[in-house]
Formats: structure tokens, sequence, C-alpha cells
């Protein structure tokens, strides 16, 4: 086998892979070239390669062959032509901006991300020059606006599912809007995956992820990704990413290729223990509200069932009271890990509000619709009924 078979399903295609494992040794498991720098044949071959006359292997934070193998599967998961494995999910969030961005230019954000995305977007870019705007990206004519009052405007950049609402924005229609004004689309993937939405199928010209998260899956890897065209992955490679140094480990991808593996498996149990899971909420007395896509009343529920073909392991829902009562449900779990981050076979239970999105000031909080008394659930692949059974004891305590 060389290549894929285009005729392939997405869970073959996350076995299988992209062609042989090592055509090197022919081992089944891509080894852990873990190795700093590479040895040039004679003086003329290392100047063929600085040059780029010839293909091959100079130093692991320029390119490796085990983080190249796994560049090569996520490329082929998401439908792009080629990839960049870096550090972390901010990492491929900072690089693939910054690729389109330079001082003077702006670009567009949705209001409700990530809490370390809301940071780059106010804090970071700023110090060199960069403006973000962030929009309630549901509102398409805001978006609009947004973009035309914008200077020098480069980029249209969203999160869908949204953390940690799981607001779904309707991706073809904003890439349709974002491609009218000349903009370079970029979409983060990583709450859905490729396993359940595959945003370059909409149009889309760049797809990031924190590959922390369910592409790693096991809680023990830091990493992130940037699938994209051959060009802007050249582009940004040349333009940023080999000179600051945001280079992934050859370990970090020989773990993200093993979790590519499972990922199928594992997104299938995700989204059934999370739909027992929203349902369970949705009736009980102290709980508020519950958002979860594959919920009927949730407001994106039909952009999802058109762009997603599961609706994802994460639930989001508020507690009678505030802020307090929030922090009280979360000491109150005995089987789920009060922790940040998501995507893991474990449970993983935190209060937005006060971690992951304590960046946004309460106004902006608001605006985005994180709520005080919200709590964010990474609904692991333990057994159903265990987890509503630890749900509900805390519940009981509020």
């Amino acid at each position: 086998m060389s290549e894929i078979n285009p005729d392939w399903r997405i869970a073959t295609k996350a076995i299988h892979g992209f062609g042989p494992s090592d055509p090197a040794t022919g081992a089944v498991s891509v080894p852990i070239y873990q190795s700093s720098t590479f040895r040039f044949r004679d003086a003329q071959h290392g100047a063929d390669l600085f040059s780029g006359e010839a293909e091959g292997y100079i130093y692991s934070r320029m390119n490796n062959p085990t983080v190249n193998a796994f560049e090569r599967e996520i490329a082929c998961l998401e439908g792009g032509d080629a990839a960049q494995g870096t550090a972390s999910g901010m990492a491929a969030c900072a690089n693939a901006i910054l690729a389109e961005c330079r001082s003077g230019d702006s670009y567009i954000s949705c209001d409700t991300v990530y809490g370390g995305t809301h940071t780059l977007n106010s804090k970071v870019m700023p110090r060199f020059g960069v403006t973000a705007i962030e929009v309630d990206a549901t509102d398409f004519d805001r978006v609009e606006d947004a973009i035309k009052q914008a200077k020098n405007c480069r980029v249209l950049f969203f999160e869908t599912p949204a953390n940690p609402t799981l607001t779904v924005l309707d991706i073809r229609a904003l890439t349709e809007l974002g491609h009218k004004h000349g903009l370079t689309v970029i979409v983060d993937n990583t709450f859905a995956t490729p396993i359940l939405q595959r945003p370059m199928e909409h149009g889309v010209d760049v797809v990031v992820h924190s590959a922390t998260k369910y592409i790693g899956g096991h809680g023990d890897v830091v990493a992130g990704c940037v699938i994209a065209s051959a060009e802007f992955i050249e582009k940004m490679r040349k333009g940023v990413f080999v000179e600051t140094g945001a280079s992934m480990t050859p370990l970090s991808a020989w773990l993200l290729l093993r979790g590519l593996k499972t990922l199928p498996l594992r997104m299938q149990a995700h989204c059934h223990n999370a739909m027992r899971v929203a349902k369970f909420l949705a009736f009980h007395p102290k709980v508020v509200d519950v958002s979860y896509p594959g919920l009927t009343h949730h407001p994106g529920h039909e952009i999802a069932k058109r762009q997603m073909s599961g609706f994802g392991g994460m639930v989001a829902f508020a507690v009678n009271g505030g802020y307090d009562e929030g922090l009280k449900l979360i000491d109150a779990v005995r089987l789920a890990t009060v922790a940040v981050s998501l995507g893991d076979c474990d449970t993983l239970i935190c209060h937005p509000a006060s971690t992951t999105h304590a960046a946004y000031d309460p106004e902006e909080r608001r605006a985005a619709g994180i709520e005080d008394n919200q709590i964010r659930l990474s609904v692991g692949v333990e057994h159903s009924a265990d987890i509503l059974d630890d749900l509900n004891q805390a519940l009981r305590q509020l």
C-alpha cells in the first residue's frame, strides 16, 4: 500500500492512515525519531538541504520524521493538502493568524472562544500592532459590519462548537461571507475533531486544533496542529513558524499518532455519554440551562445536524444560583476529575468563570454567554450510569 484509498470511510482512514507507517523499516508503529539533528552525507548534501534543492531532515525544530508522519495523517483526516504540528493549540492559533497578519492589519474573531484565544486577541496581538475584533458570529450582519469597519482586515477566525458555551456557528455561511471580503477563514475544530466535522469540506481555508484534547485523548500530551493548503503551510513556515520555534516534539507526535487510531471509537463513546448526560441535566430541578447541540432546543441544533456527524462530548450547563453555587458543585463531584482541558477518557469538570475563561472581564463573559454559574463538562468514556450517579449526588448537595 503506497497511499490512502479515497473510498475508505473516516474510521478506516484514522487507523490505516496516509500510507505505510515507516517505509524505511516497515515498522507498523511509527518510530519515535528522538533526534535533535540529522547527519548530512557530505557538505554539498547539507547545502542542498538548506537551499531546498534536496529533500530530507536537518534539525527537529524544522522537521522530524515522526512529526511529519502525524502531519500527513491529520491532513488526510481533515481533507487538507498539508499540515504543521505545533507545540500547543495556542501555537497553532497564533501561527495561523500571524501567517496572514502583520503590524497594521486586523482580523475578526467570534466573541465566544477559549480563554487563551481571547487573551491572544485582546492582549498579545495588539503588542505586535495587530488588532482583533471580537463579534457575535451568530449575527452575520454584525460580522459583515465588523469586516467593513476593520482596517486591513485579513482573517475571519471562529470556533464551533464554541468553548465553553457550545454555541454552534454556520461554517459554510461564515466562510462564504469571509471569502466575499477576501479574508482567509480559520476554524478551530478542537471540540468536534475531524471525525465529527471537517470544516474544509465547507470551504474553510485553514483548520487548527488543540491536539492536546480529543486527538491525544489520554491527558498525556500538549500539542497542536494547523491544516491547510501546501501553499499556506509553506508561507506560515517561512514567515513565522520555524524561526519562532513552536515545534512539536517527536514524542508528542507519536502519542498523537496513537490517539488517532482510537479517535473514532472514543468519539462515538463521548457522544453517546454526552447525550445521556445532557438529557439528564435538562430535566434536573437544580439545573437552569443545558447547552448541548444534540438537544432539539439548542439554538444551533439544525446547523449542527447539517455540518456534524455527531454532537460531541462537551456539555455546558448552569446551576441554580450564581458563582458560589458553581464552585460548590465542582467541589461536590467524586468520579469526575476537577481539572481544565478536555477530551480525555476521564470525565473532566471545571467552572469557566474562575478558570479557563477568567481572562474575560465579567462584562465580556456575560456578552459571550459565559455565566458565573456555568459548568463545563468534558464527558468521558466511563460507564454513563456512573457519570450520571456522580452528577446526581453532586447536584443534591446544592
